[in-house]
């Protein structure tokens, strides 16, 4: 059943990463380039409808597969052994994802003009250093620290 659940993970993280790979490198130079909204919004829209599944799927399998390795939500944050030091990292990881996208969404979207598009981009960085740094630390539960 693990295996399931981690191949699912797994997906997520490709869809999310992805996702944010090709908005960082494709989409976003393009829109900064030209000075133009309307490819990078339609993007957004509709890799929301992958995106936010995706990051949802890995929420939920990956605090089943903490639960299943440390079932004591008070270990996860022990720093006393590599197990913890990651969880402690893909949590931390996944506040400051969760804090940058509420601002995006809330904050910067709602006002986003061409002048602001840097201010975008900056946001967009963030979020996909976020992934991959996701993605590098996901690597390390397998590898691990040493």
């Amino acid at each position: 059943m693990i295996n399931y659940i981690l191949v699912t993970h797994l997906l997520g993280a490709t869809i999310w990463t992805g996702g944010h790979l090709i908005l960082s490198l494709v989409v976003l130079p393009k829109a900064l380039r030209d000075k133009e909204l309307s490819g990078l919004m339609a993007f957004e829209e509709q890799f929301e409808k992958i995106g936010m599944p995706a990051l949802i799927i890995q929420i939920i399998t990956g605090l089943w597969m903490v639960h299943k390795m440390l079932p004591d939500p008070s270990l996860w944050f022990g720093f006393d052994n590599d197990l913890s030091v990651l969880i402690s990292a893909k949590l931390a990881i996944l506040t400051l994802t969760v804090l940058v996208a509420l601002h995006a969404r809330f904050r910067v979207i709602p006002t986003l003009s061409v002048a602001r598009l840097n201010y975008f981009a900056l946001h967009i960085a963030t979020v996909t250093l976020l992934s991959v740094s996701f993605v590098v630390v996901g690597s390390l539960f397998r590898t691990g620290l040493g």
